[in-house]
């Protein structure tokens, strides 16, 4: 049963102020991003990029604000959307783009994955884009798929063998193109700017992500062009400190700029990647590229209690099933009246419980049916409160989806944007698996993911040729009639992430950034008999609580269980004063700005 949806990155803007997301992007003036026109700023930030944080950056503004999970120098080139007289939108995207270059496509690509909520302050109305993987009309037999992932806590997370057949159909730059159609102020190409310029000019490489080349340095030599591509001209991989190029990639990126996201899905890059694919025994072919559509929907609406709503992607995305249903557990279980989790080993474990109940989405339809024949998973009942009894109740009879080891002796890319005009934008975007794909395909600086390869049995579960279901969890909160915080989450843990964000605020009363720097555990790790242990870094829970939950659970050093951690990032509008607070991941060199 697969559980986990391996690396994100969440991009999330948020507008305060009067006027509508335009779609007008051909009447804007001429303007630039390019960071020559901001370049003290963007050597401040770029040295911002070698720098780990402990604690979540915070910003406050009026007229506009970004906040990231990693990358400040992303975060600053979308501020400077706003700067120029761009709007959420072309702030977000230019974030994401950003941050793809500045994390040379490692757990985000420009052929990934993107979900985006955005609402509209001038007809109070939420938007979703489902930019999510297209499976492939010729792969009729996905049981047969060679894995090429295990679990991410595990030890044979990078067991598998490089194939073909688990690449996917992205949605990531048909995402930019259709978002910024429907709602961009900026011209198309300009948005490109910032990531161009950070592709041409390079980048010091960070520890983090020279660790990441060393990990995956024998996947980046399989193949000629992702060896030329990432590693050094003698084979060797980049070490912190040493400036990286992607000259290649900022070529693709100018075309794509300049003639749209055709030359990706259908047009001459398009060709290459299918004859990459099919090189390496896969079945996709540029048909499967020119049918690919991004999906719009209105939002699937779920009350969480307090007053709260959230507003996010329906199905087939299924993150908001999830957290909607993790939110109303805590609220029938008695977890949101307290004591915090932090504060009571009680509360830990029910909290550990229920944010496990996720696990009920990956197993088998019979599986599920069995372990709760009184439920009914439709995504009308899901996200309601007696959807929510039910589970508790068969939950404390000892029907859960997931049972932790008990305790024994003891010997884990978001963004946020604003500006002035009270619109909200949120983003996740992935290569949603293991760190440039266990395949390592590269096509014109751009990496292939390859999600198929631990994925079988969703994709079983489906057409060829359709939508794969996704989990992201990004959205709108609104209180009441008000939008009042835009967020976004990322990472093998970002279900747990996400809703223990989201509690601390609705539940707790926190602020943003409060609910950030509050101590959080990690997905846990899963053994062969599928039983569950708990994930810490060290020294933010008390032994005397962890010990009170009656499980086992593991501190060790985040370096070691950066594959199991999520991140939740959110911009806190004041519906009165329209203030803005920005928080971004207390962890890696994430950052939030506003102005």
């Amino acid at each position: 049963m697969d559980m986990d949806r391996r690396s994100a990155v969440g991009l999330m803007g948020l507008l305060a102020g009067s006027a509508a997301l335009p779609a007008a992007a051909s009447a804007a003036p001429a303007v630039s991003l390019s960071p020559d026109g901001w370049r003290a700023d963007y050597d401040r930030y770029m040295a911002r990029q070698l720098f780990d944080r402990t604690t979540a950056g915070t910003a406050r503004g009026l007229r506009g604000a970004v906040t990231v999970a990693y990358n400040a120098l992303a975060a600053r080139a979308g501020l400077e959307a706003l700067k120029r007289g761009g709007n959420a939108m072309d702030a977000a995207l230019t974030t994401a783009m950003a941050q793809i270059v500045l994390t040379a496509g490692a757990p985000v690509s420009f052929f990934g994955i993107q979900s985006l909520v955005c609402y509209d302050a001038r007809t109070r109305r939420v938007h979703t884009m489902n930019g999510e993987w297209n499976t492939l009309l010729g792969e009729t037999d996905p049981q047969s798929i060679p894995r090429t992932l295990g679990q991410p806590t595990g030890p044979a997370f990078l067991s598998g063998r490089p194939t073909g057949r688990a690449t996917l159909v992205g949605g990531f730059m048909k995402g930019v193109e259709s978002a910024h159609k429907k709602f961009g102020r900026l011209p198309f190409a300009t948005l490109f700017e910032p990531a161009i310029h950070m592709a041409e000019e390079g980048f010091p490489v960070s520890r983090e992500l020279a660790g990441m080349f060393t990990l995956r340095r024998e996947a980046l030599a399989r193949l000629p062009e992702t060896r030329r591509t990432f590693l050094k001209a003698d084979g060797s991989t980049y070490v912190a400190g040493e400036v990286f190029r992607q000259p290649t990639l900022a070529e693709t990126l100018r075309r794509v700029a300049q003639t749209g996201a055709g030359h990706m899905y259908g047009g001459e890059w398009g060709e290459r990647l299918v004859r990459a694919v099919r090189a390496d025994g896969g079945k996709m072919t540029i048909e499967d590229l020119r049918r690919y559509e991004v999906i719009w929907s209105d939002a699937l609406v779920a009350p969480i209690g307090n007053g709260y709503t959230v507003h996010a992607s329906p199905p087939p995305n299924i993150g908001c099933l999830l957290l909607a249903e993790a939110q109303n557990l805590a609220r029938v279980s008695g977890l949101a009246n307290g004591p915090h989790w932090t504060a009571s080993g009680a509360a830990l474990a029910k909290a550990l419980d229920i944010s496990s109940q996720f696990a009920v989405e990956f197993m088998p339809p019979a599986e599920a049916k069995k372990l709760y024949p009184e439920l009914d998973f439709s995504p009308e009942s899901r996200v309601t409160l007696a959807h929510a009894e039910k589970m508790w109740a068969a939950m404390q009879q000892g029907r859960k989806a997931m049972k932790f080891l008990p305790n024994g002796p003891k010997s884990s890319d978001d963004v946020v944007a604003i500006d002035s005009e009270g619109n909200m934008v949120a983003i996740t975007h992935s290569i949603n698996t293991a760190f440039w794909g266990v395949t390592g395909i590269t096509i014109d600086g751009i990496t292939i993911g390859d999600p198929a390869g631990y994925q079988q049995a969703e994709l079983a579960r489906v057409k060829p040729g359709d939508r794969l279901p996704a989990p992201t969890q990004t959205g709108i909160l609104f209180k009441g009639a008000d939008p009042v915080i835009g967020f976004a989450s990322m990472g093998s843990g970002l279900h747990q992430r996400t809703f223990q964000g989201l509690l601390n605020v609705t539940a707790f009363g926190m602020d943003v950034a409060e609910a950030v720097n509050t101590a959080d555990f990690f997905m846990p790790q899963i053994d062969a008999a599928g039983k569950a242990t708990m994930l810490l870094p060290p020294g933010r829970f008390s032994h005397h609580v962890l010990n009170e939950t009656g499980y086992t659970w593991r501190e060790l050093p985040l370096a070691d269980i950066r594959t199991a951690e999520g991140k939740w990032v959110a911009i806190a509008r004041d519906p009165t004063t329209g203030e803005l607070e920005a928080a971004s991941h207390n962890r890696s060199n994430s950052d939030a700005l506003a102005f």
